[in-house]
């Protein structure tokens, strides 16, 4: 079947929308559409220059006979920003304000649109690391994790607090709670990860980030590397935080929880992007 230009434009654009980071060989598309591979080479160029003005993301080439086109995915900084300032008013809401300083968020978790671009924003920050999979911890942060994959085309693996029979054996660790200073377990199937993987751990917040120190400890387990560590909202630090290298969209600065006042900013995010 032959497609026209415009057809071949659109179905082009879109297969490289749902497959972020996987390289394409010009022959397959060349194949899939009937077409010489110099007409997809400037159909790949017209992508590639609409890509990057809206900041949807960019297209890299690799040449070689082995070689193809990828699709990195990028946000605009303004967009970026406009976003997580809107996310910080509606975080700030007394409302959400729950005994001990932790804030309510499974409405913003559940919000399609807004974990969607939650993960966009986040996996424009690892999308050139080379994440191979993506870990968070049962289950706030689970739709975020999710989201943030989609955009990096990786697998989740999700820590649990205890065993299940359908994960078969497992791998468990005890790790200190950074802000009750508890000894608690978590543990993570042997099938879970392959050893080598670069891992991106996800979670929706952080306190003294006792449980997300506790899944790196459980990385070293697997042999597995840490790519990142990002994080939607960090509160800011009474003590001594045990993570150091960490990526927040929106830092808690201030709970007062008599008085329901929630302070919010943005977190390290355009810092550390620079």
């Amino acid at each position: 079947m032959k497609f026209r230009r415009s057809e071949r434009l659109v179905d082009m654009t879109n297969y490289l929308l749902e497959h972020p980071g996987e390289l394409v060989s010009l022959t397959y598309f060349a194949e899939r559409y009937s077409s010489a591979k110099s007409s997809i080479s400037e159909d790949l160029t017209i992508i590639k220059d609409t890509f990057e003005q809206r900041g949807i993301g960019s297209l890299t080439t690799v040449p070689g006979a082995a070689g193809g086109v990828k699709y990195i995915v990028s946000i605009k900084e303004g967009e970026a920003n406009a976003f997580i300032d809107e996310l910080c008013e509606t975080i700030a809401s007394p409302e959400r304000l729950l005994p001990g300083g932790y804030l309510y968020m499974t409405d913003i978790l559940g919000h399609p649109q807004t974990v969607n671009k939650v993960g966009r924003i986040i996996a424009s920050m690892y999308a050139r690391k080379n994440v191979s999979v993506i870990m968070t911890m049962a289950t706030k942060g689970i739709s975020l994790a999710y989201a943030v994959a989609n955009y990096l085309n990786v697998p989740v693996v999700i820590v649990r607090r205890n065993n299940k029979v359908t994960e078969g054996s497992t791998v468990s660790i005890n790790y200190v709670s950074g802000s009750s200073k508890r000894i608690q377990t978590m543990v993570l199937s042997k099938r879970s990860l392959v050893e080598g993987s670069n891992v991106l751990i996800v979670d929706d917040f952080m306190k003294a980030g006792g449980t997300i120190n506790g899944m790196v400890s459980l990385l070293d387990e697997f042999k597995a590397t840490v790519a990142g560590i990002a994080v939607l909202v960090e509160s800011e630090h009474t003590e001594e935080c045990l993570v150091e290298d960490y990526v927040s969209l929106i830092k808690l600065t201030q709970v007062v929880e008599r008085d329901k006042k929630i302070n919010v900013s943005r977190g390290n995010y355009f810092s550390k992007k620079e």
